[in-house]
């Protein structure tokens, strides 16, 4: 059997867990820049009235006037919060896939003579007991069941965010339960096609002919068909695999001409792509760097360009790095437009293992890994971009992403540790 742990609201729930005083009130997230809402909790979603993803100038007044409470994003306590729910289910099997920052598949298998339902509520309860975050909890012989069942734990509320599909008839009453938009790993595209031809729930389209199946939908779809029956296809990835390509773009807090500032943006950026490389173990042999303007702006004139630069031997420096990134810079920078944002994108990512050295090079790679090593640990134990090049600069607050109703960071940062007062 497998769970499926889902974290609900899980952002808005995230700032609940350090602010009691919203409980039950409705609460909102913004993206990057404060630019539009991107999650809500529950008592948020029922005013129907608020439109998501809608820029949030235009409805800024409008969500203050519900008594909506705002909050940029802050995704330092969100991982830091999402590795505490990680950890907890580590208790109850040894086996956890990560599928996102906000759910999990747990291998539950070797409890035949658990009750899965009480295991359940044992799952949700511990998580909301020790991280305060409200999760919902799906059991089921297969990862595409325990998908459904998850989401009818969420929906039927005589299941209180617990459901198990064991037995056969548990699976035949949740197929008919399920429109055929609920399954997971079925796209729009799909799920239009089943609807021509009269198939709108789970239960139907498992009804459906192998062979048509196959055919028409390929082995994802089979495999979709055939764990929906009972079938397990869809092994658990106990540890992730190696990013094929890794890359990174804010829009800045304002907009730039200033060739300076984008520089120490982009190499800012570059530390950051490049710190995610060395903790996977890879190197990467291209890297894009882009840089536009803001295409919704009426009144600016506009240019994009990106240009991709192969390195003379592939690398996880983020010295190295920055240095052919900011020469990529120079090349597609233009004056006289006001820049939005700069990215980067490292591709060609091989295991660091599997590397050919250069014989010429030999001394000065082997230095530079040192360094990067040393930079790493002290970073490690002090804090994030605690060391840095000196190209990232000193002036990110003139180009940072916007971020005025950030909560504080009550996990990660000593200043921001939450003060009790007695």
């Amino acid at each position: 059997m497998i769970a499926l742990v889902d974290c609900n609201s899980f952002y808005a729930s995230c700032e609940q867990v350090f602010r009691p005083d919203l409980k039950g009130k409705p609460v909102v997230v913004l993206s990057n820049n404060d630019g539009c809402v991107i999650a809500a909790n529950a008592e948020a979603k029922a005013m129907t009235h608020i439109p998501m993803f809608e820029p949030v100038f235009k409805i800024k007044n409008q969500l203050i006037g519900n008594g909506v409470t705002l909050f940029s994003s802050n995704y330092t306590l969100y991982g830091e919060m999402s590795q505490r729910v990680m950890d907890i289910l580590t208790r109850f099997s040894p086996q956890v896939e990560v599928y996102s920052i906000d759910e999990s598949f747990v291998d539950l298998g070797g409890l035949q003579h658990t009750d899965l339902t009480q295991y359940g509520h044992r799952i949700k309860n511990e998580i909301l007991r020790d991280t305060g975050l409200p999760v919902g909890v799906g059991i089921a012989p297969t990862k595409v069941l325990a998908k459904l069942a998850n989401r009818m734990a969420k929906k039927i509320k005589d299941n209180q965010h617990v459901c198990v599909i064991e037995t056969a008839a548990d699976r035949e009453r949740a197929l008919r339960w399920a429109s055929t938009k609920d399954i997971w790993g079925l796209g729009k595209k799909h799920v239009a096609r089943l609807g021509k031809l009269g198939v709108y729930t789970a239960h139907a389209f498992t009804q459906l002919p192998l062979a048509w199946v196959r055919k028409e939908m390929t082995v994802v779809g089979e495999r979709i068909w055939r764990e929906l029956r009972g079938e397990p296809c869809l092994e658990l990835l106990m540890a992730p695999e190696p990013k094929k390509a890794i890359g990174t773009a804010k829009s800045f807090g304002k907009k730039l001409t200033d060739l300076s500032l984008i520089e120490e943006a982009c190499a800012y950026y570059v530390t950051e792509v490049s710190e995610v490389l060395r903790n996977q173990k890879s190197c990467a042999a291209y890297i894009q760097v882009f840089l536009q303007t803001n295409y919704h702006s009426q009144y600016d004139n506009q240019y994009a360009n990106s240009i991709t630069v192969t390195l003379p031997h592939p690398t996880n420096s983020t010295f190295t790095l920055v240095s052919h990134a900011k020469k990529a810079l120079h090349k597609i920078f233009k004056p006289g437009f006001r820049y939005k944002k700069v990215g980067v994108n490292l591709s060609g990512i091989t295991p660091q293992e599997f590397v050919q050295g250069n014989l010429f090079e030999e001394e000065a790679q082997a230095h530079s890994a040192e360094l990067q090593a040393i930079v790493d640990a002290l970073n490690g134990r002090y804090g994030k971009a605690t060391v840095f090049s000196a190209q990232a600069g000193t002036r990110k607050k003139e180009w940072e992403l916007i971020k005025e109703e950030r909560s504080p960071r009550y996990t990660t940062q000593w200043n921001e540790l939450l003060r009790v007062k007695t």
